[in-house]
């Protein structure tokens, strides 16, 4: 680790014993201490740890089911207690290497028989695909396995995995989503946006992982175009004293959209909870009834469904911060952090 006091660098070891990597939110000691106001530069294993690189690769062969979606971190945030809200900031998202993968995977998926949607047809052909990642051009190349059709689909890196520690000591997959982040899957996940987060122990124990460099909305196979990444982020606390109350589930901050979430099954109870959360904060920035807000909120939100594959489904629910009257979220730490971000790509910075 090169830790200068406001910088801290740190990744897994490429070499390490994937059993050594961290699968879970809860449950695994800090690998790093940091201030608030650090900037991280880490990067990313694949949701495969690496292990499918070629056409010929099938997860259920070349991985360990027990070993998927592997995170880096945790991150111990200094000062961080529960009730306040964890601040991350995405500087940069950028895919590692020059190819990403995708797969259909047995009985995974939206359109396919699944575990708890049992039925009695065989599983869906397993498959997998590879993309060209071109960087410099903004593209990924899709090719089609059957067929000589191509396409150049946009380059957009996220991360399909942020979060923090469980509360009650609990111990959560990291394949999954709930109220601490995890596996939520959606594409506002990218460069630019504010990850606000529930700290519920000290130090918040901060992951991040599972690397797209595309999805569409819903990531419907199951299997976005995965690939390691390399990522700056900063993070900071905005204490309880400073907003009046806890951040119950996720919520994302653009320069032109406040975002909530909600994970659950059934679909229309993710939906529920990402409205719901987000008729609270217009209510509570705005100064309106929660009644005139869920007026509001009904006539002006967009609803992006994250992900419908995961063991909680995740949707999103996002409002145009122009229609609040000039509101700020969370004392204004996503236009701080902006800056500081702007600061750290500045000439003759690291």
């Amino acid at each position: 680790m090169d830790d200068d006091g406001d910088v801290c660098t740190w990744a897994p070891d490429p070499d390490a014993d994937p059993a050594a990597l961290t699968f879970t939110f809860g449950g695994v000691p800090p690998v790093v201490q940091v201030r608030p106001g650090t900037l991280l530069r880490t990067w990313t294993l694949d949701c495969f740890a690496g292990r499918v690189r070629s056409a010929d690769d099938l997860p259920s062969q070349v991985c360990d089911p027990r070993q998927l979606n592997p995170q880096t971190g945790p991150w111990f945030v200094e000062g961080a207690r529960p009730g306040d809200t964890l601040a991350v900031h995405f500087v940069s998202i950028t895919p590692r290497e020059s190819w990403g993968v995708s797969s259909t995977v047995p009985f995974f998926g939206s359109l396919t028989a699944t575990p708890t949607t049992a039925m009695l047809h065989a599983a869906l052909p397993e498959r997998t695909w590879i993309y060209a990642i071109d960087t410099a051009a903004g593209v990924v190349r899709y090719e089609a396995r059957d067929t000589a059709f191509t396409a150049e689909l946009p380059l957009d890196p996220m991360h399909g995995t942020v979060g923090v520690a469980p509360a009650l000591g609990e111990v959560r997959s990291s394949l999954a989503p709930g109220d601490w982040g995890g596996n939520m899957d959606t594409p506002e996940m990218r460069a630019g946006v504010t990850c606000y987060l529930p700290v519920n122990v000290e130090g918040a124990l901060l992951c991040f992982g599972d690397g797209h460099a595309r999805q569409g909305e819903g990531e419907t196979c199951g299997v976005a175009v995965e690939c390691a990444m390399d990522t700056v982020a900063i993070v900071d606390v905005v204490p309880l004293a400073a907003t009046g109350r806890p951040t119950a589930w996720p919520r994302l901050e653009s320069d032109d959209f406040l975002m909530t979430t909600g994970s659950a099954r059934p679909l229309e109870d993710a939906f529920r909870i990402a409205h719901q959360q987000m008729v609270l904060w217009v209510a509570e920035l705005t100064g309106q009834s929660e009644l005139d807000a869920y007026q509001l909120v009904s006539q002006v939100a967009l609803t992006p469904i994250a992900n419908v594959v995961d063991t909680n489904y995740t949707v999103v629910a996002k409002v145009p911060k122009a229609v609040l009257g000039g509101a700020t979220a969370m004392t204004g730490v996503h236009g701080r952090l902006r800056a500081r971000a702007a600061a750290s790509r500045a000439p003759g910075r690291g």
